[in-house]
């Protein structure tokens, strides 16, 4: 299978190009690139920067996830959930870290803060209509199906 290729540029020396944990992970950790230790407090978000910019390969994103045992073991996410990188941005890679736990977490240097998942997606073009065809399911909405 041939490999995509995922081009990062070091904003500032001493970024940290994303790795692997093992050569099946989906995804590939980034790191906190700052000059003190960040300190969040519960239920607040700060910025997290990586000193990286991407390119990504097009009709990709890059899918900003938490690391789980981040995100269980101390509470730290990323303060949208799911962050997304658009294959034609090239700004540096922030990541809004958010503090669910009920204590005070510090970002240090060089840690693990998130995992970047390259994904593809479908491009289409939006148009209105007067209708849409018939489902069985229809509009019914959230627990609709029982389940």
């Amino acid at each position: 299978m041939m490999k995509r290729v995922i081009s990062f540029k070091k904003l500032k020396e001493d970024a940290v190009i994303p790795t692997k944990g093992s050569e099946y992970s989906a995804g590939y950790d980034l790191y906190a690139l700052v000059d003190n230790p960040v300190v969040i407090a519960p239920g607040e978000t700060k910025f997290i920067g990586t000193g990286l910019a991407v390119k990504l390969p097009a009709f990709t994103f890059g899918g900003i996830y938490a690391r789980s045992g981040l995100a269980c073991k101390q509470g730290l996410r990323p303060g949208n959930c799911v962050g997304v990188l658009d294959c034609d941005f090239r700004g540096e890679i922030m990541i809004a870290l958010h503090n669910d736990s009920q204590e005070t977490r510090t970002v240090f240097n060089k840690d693990r803060i998130a995992q970047l998942i390259v994904q593809p997606y479908t491009d289409a073009s939006c148009v209105e209509v007067d209708e849409l065809d018939e489902t069985e399911r229809g509009a019914g909405g959230f627990g609709h199906t029982g389940r």
